[in-house]
Parts: C-alpha cells; sequence; structure tokens
C-alpha cells in the first residue's frame, strides 16, 4: 500500500528545486527524497513526473508516493488497544505485560507481532515503526509511524507525560539529573554515577497527591535514557511501587507502576498540533485507589 502525500508550492518556493522545497518545507529526509526518486511515479508534478533538479511554480502540486515497504516482524495477531489512526500515524496504549520488540525472552508475543499482523490484515506491509518505546512493565501510549516520511518528522519530536506511584514521601516537586550508564554490557540493569555516567540524564516531576507511605507524581523528562524515571527515583530513595530490579515496594504487582498518560506532537502531514492520552491499566487505577493500604 503506498501513502500519497500532496503539497501545494506556496509564492515563496516558485523557482525553487523540487529537492529544495521538499527538503525545506517539506520536512522529507535526504534518504527518502533518494528512494522517491527511483520509485515509479514516487515524485509527481502537477500528475506529471518530475526531477529533483526541476524547479516548481508557485500554486502547483507535488506529490510524493511512499511504498509501504521495511522488514516486519512475524506477524501475530493480538489485541490491540487502539487510541487512534490515520495514513501516517497508530497510536495504541500498551498493556504492562506487553513487550515492545521481539527478544530471545519473547518471540510472537510482542507489541511489534501484534501491530505487524494489524497492519497486514489491513493491507500494508507489516513494518513497525514505533517512535521511541516503553520497557515492558511500563503502560501507556505508544506512538508508531506508519510511513518512512512520518517517522523522521515524529522522530525525537514527541512529548511525553508519566505518572508513577512511588515509595515514601520525596516532596512536592524536584529536578533529577544524574547520569545514567549501564555497570555490566551484558545486562539490562541501569545505575546512576556522577563519575561514571557517560549518559546525560534529566527526570522533572511533581507530586500529585500523597498518601500514608507512596506518593503519586507526575514526571516529564528531558532526555530518554533506559529505565531512566525507575533508576532515577530509586537513586533518590523513592523506587516505583512494583518495580523489582530496583526495588522491592509492593512487587506483588508483577511490574513497576510507571505510566505513560499523554502524548503530544506536530502531525507530520497536517502540521497541527495533536494529543493523547490512554486510559490507566486496572491495577494501577486499584492500586491507587487503595493506596492507603499499600
Amino acid at each position: 500500500m503506498t501513502r500519497k502525500i500532496q503539497f501545494t508550492v506556496p509564492p515563496e518556493y516558485d523557482g525553487v528545486k523540487t529537492v529544495t522545497f521538499l527538503r525545506s518545507r517539506c520536512g522529507v529526509s535526504s534518504r527518502l527524497v533518494g528512494k522517491l526518486k527511483k520509485a515509479e511515479n514516487g515524485i509527481l508534478l502537477d500528475g506529471q513526473r518530475v526531477r529533483t533538479i526541476d524547479k516548481l511554480k508557485a500554486g502547483s502540486t507535488l506529490e510524493i508516493n511512499i511504498p509501504d515497504e521495511g522488514e516486519a516482524p512475524v506477524p501475530v495477531s493480538a489485541p490491540l488497544d487502539i487510541i487512534y489512526e490515520d495514513g501516517d500515524v497508530l497510536v495504541i496504549n500498551k498493556s504492562p505485560f506487553t513487550a515492545m520488540h521481539p527478544t530471545h525472552n519473547h518471540q510472537g508475543d510482542t507489541l511489534a507481532n501484534a501491530v505487524a499482523a494489524y497492519l497486514l490484515e489491513k493491507g500494508g506491509a507489516g513494518s513497525f515503526r514505533a517512535v521511541g518505546r516503553l520497557d515492558k512493565g511500563t503502560s501507556g501510549v505508544v506512538v508508531c509511524a506508519l510511513n518512512k516520511f512520518a517517522a523522521s518528522k515524529l522522530n525525537g519530536k514527541i512529548e511525553k507525560e508519566y505518572v508513577a506511584l512511588v515509595q515514601g514521601n520525596p516532596g512536592e516537586s524536584g529536578r533529577i539529573d544524574v547520569p545514567v550508564y549501564r555497570p555490566d554490557p551484558m545486562k539490562t540493569l541501569r545505575a546512576c554515577s556522577y563519575e561514571k555516567g557517560v549518559e546525560p540524564a534529566v527526570t522533572n516531576w511533581r507530586a500529585v497527591k500523597h498518601f500514608e507511605n507512596s506518593t503519586l507524581v507526575r514526571i516529564n523528562l528531558e532526555t530518554g535514557r533506559t529505565h531512566q524515571i525507575r533508576v532515577h527515583f530509586a537513586f533518590i530513595g523513592h523506587p516505583l511501587a512494583g518495580d523489582n530490579m530496583y526495588g522491592d515496594f509492593k512487587t506483588q504487582f508483577g511490574h513497576q507502576l510507571l505510566h505513560c498518560e499523554k502524548c503530544s506532537f506536530i502531525h507530520p502531514v497536517t502540521n497541527e498540533k495533536v494529543e493523547f492520552r490512554a486510559e490507566f491499566p486496572d491495577d494501577f487505577k486499584k492500586a491507587v485507589e487503595q493506596s492507603d493500604g499499600i
């Protein structure tokens, strides 16, 4: 399935080369421009093939036709909690019990497998292009780009807000600015160290509600390191509930109580700002409702 996207050439781009318009105005990556040049009807001007060196006229319609291609995970049908979908993005509320990508521990039971099956059923190629990731055990909003143009435009441009239940009372707000590193390259475990840390990591948070022995916090990240939220809160002495890798606070949940509740971004095609929210998992909601007893 090919994704067709049309752009109207504005007056300020009259007489400008096609490639300049695609790169600077439309945000098409140089790699994708190269692929479109080789594809049949990859780049059309008012319905006719055009070279990237050809100059444009104001008011004309430039069309790109993006082939749906890419390596697809093994498709395995599974329920998906879809928040939003159009021709360019698929927004999903991920279960905390679902891993993002296949690994030696997860074969066929990941979000990538389920999305691949879903897209193939709709006539697509089944490519899984998640923009960012959530740890297994973390629930909430995951944005998938449905073509290479959308993936390029969204990369690093999605703002997320997380909610977590942490042990004890860390205060009202804070900023954790401590590098994160990987002590053992054979293990996923991360740690904090001002001396050994090679990757800067910054976590901003504010308390939403205090309970007897826990606090519900909202979190915004300035960086996106693996396990960043989990290892940062453990470092300041307030590990996440359910996180048995970095603490031992109420591990009966079987996963960390960390949820990506909201995300916002500029849509890659409409250029409008969009925002999506994901419902909390039942066990997270129940934990908060009964928080006086945890």
